[in-house]
């Protein structure tokens, strides 16, 4: 696996440890070359990750070993890397790394950390997300195609409510859009923005789009999962290597790319030729903030016009006034019978 290296990040040296480590048997991807891929996206990953909690996911030995995610800030951590004081919905809290620099991106793939799951909040106001996040989920019998058909009636929605999103693979067969929002909004506001636009996507197109969030009711459509809005909830952030043996990256991507693309077109090979010749065609995504109030609006009218409230929290959430019961509705019937 070969001695230590020190790699220089910027202002700092970072020490990787057994860099011939083989992380990716498959395609041949060591400890080494995930380092190196990060360095190369370092601009993109860096905004993606600036001043937000994040979650690591972390593979010590690979993809093929254990694995673990880690929301507390390791005790080693360097003094140069900030964290910030979140907390969960059970009432608890934790201190978690809140990357500002590439070097801390390297000192996290020294632990083994492939995956970087930041929460949509910065860590000077950890209560008000500054992204809404629209997580568009294949469900069985739909594929990558059908999250970009989903996608692209997506992009006029969010015109019609005044807001921009910036598309980006998940990794796998999703797709996730990331609107930049003022922070004037709490969770629970931002997740009910959420379901507004997956209600209407719905209505759009009723066979294709369910926000149904029993997989007995979704049947073979597209899941706008609104409740990766929520508290605790993150998604992988722009750029991150996946843990699938062919070492994909979540890709982000320009809207008039989303018909010509797929997910396998993107790895740690691939992304830094892409990245060499493009840039981070997201880098724009932080200059200007959009806010929710037609979000809000259409959510109230849903409310009021067709007696729409709210939907089911995941079930480690405590259970929040107005909700429905959080019972599978076969079993509910079951019992009702």
């Amino acid at each position: 696996m070969g001695e230590a290296v020190e790699l220089t990040v910027g202002d700092q040296q970072v020490r990787l440890s057994s860099p011939g480590k083989m992380y990716f048997p498959e395609r041949g991807f060591t400890k080494l070359d995930v380092a190196k891929y990060y360095m190369s996206v370092s601009d993109g990953i860096t905004r993606a990750l600036r001043e937000r909690p994040t979650t690591l996911e972390r593979y010590p030995e690979g993809v093929g070993g254990e694995s673990f995610f880690q929301k507390r800030a390791p005790k080693n951590l360097p003094e140069w890397i900030p964290t910030a004081r979140i907390s969960f919905p059970s009432g608890r809290h934790a201190d978690e790394i809140c990357p500002t620099s590439a070097a801390a991106v390297i000192w996290a793939a020294n632990l083994g950390c492939l995956t970087f799951h930041p929460w949509p909040v910065r860590r000077d106001d950890t209560d008000h997300p500054d992204e809404l996040r629209i997580d568009l989920d294949p469900q069985p019998g739909t594929d990558f195609s059908d999250a970009v058909r989903a996608a692209q009636q997506l992009q006029p929605l969010l015109e019609e409510l005044g807001l921009r999103g910036w598309p980006k693979t998940s990794g796998g067969r999703g797709l996730h859009v990331f609107v930049p929002i003022e922070p004037e909004w709490n969770f629970a506001q931002v997740r009910r923005s959420a379901i507004a636009v997956g209600r209407e996507l719905e209505r759009r197109d009723p066979s294709r789009i369910t926000t149904a969030w029993w997989k007995e009711e979704r049947g073979s459509r597209i899941f706008v999962d609104y409740n990766q809005t929520a508290r605790d909830r993150t998604i992988a952030s722009a750029y991150s290597v996946r843990p699938n043996q062919r070492g994909t990256v979540s890709a982000p991507l320009r809207w008039d790319e989303l018909p010509s693309v797929h997910p396998d077109d993107f790895d740690l090979a691939s992304m830094q030729e892409r990245y060499a010749e493009l840039g981070d065609v997201h880098a724009d995504m932080d200059e200007r903030r959009f806010r929710l109030d037609a979000a809000l609006e259409l959510a109230a009218r849903d409310e009021s016009e067709h007696g729409l409230g709210d939907l089911p929290y995941p079930p480690e959430h405590p259970k929040v006034k107005g909700e429905p019961k959080r019972v599978q509705p076969s079993r509910a019937k079951r019992v009702a019978d």
